[in-house]
């Protein structure tokens, strides 16, 4: 009997390592990008860029460190929270 290993229910986004493979080609494009770049220019800012994105883009448990800080930009920053003050009685 052949066993084949499946996302859950077909549904799921497929990962390469700890990114999603949308966010692993990005960053395999961008990288190569940016070591021609430091190789030409010798300007390294590129590569930074690159290494950010990379490690932003961090999946765990579906939810990336970048959607983390957007939540609490949104949480804290963004939008208005409001609070009710009950009286004790």
């Amino acid at each position: 009997m052949t066993t084949y290993l499946y996302p859950q229910n077909l549904k799921a986004t497929a990962n390469l390592w700890l990114w999603s493979l949308r966010d692993f080609a990005i960053m395999s494009i961008a990288l190569l990008l940016s070591v021609l770049i430091l190789a030409q220019t010798r300007m390294i800012l590129p590569l930074a860029v690159t290494l950010c994105f990379g490690f932003l883009s961090i999946r765990l448990e579906d939810t990336t460190i970048l959607d983390f800080i957007r939540y609490a930009v949104k949480y804290f920053i963004s939008t208005q929270q409001i609070f009710y003050w009950r009286e004790k009685k």
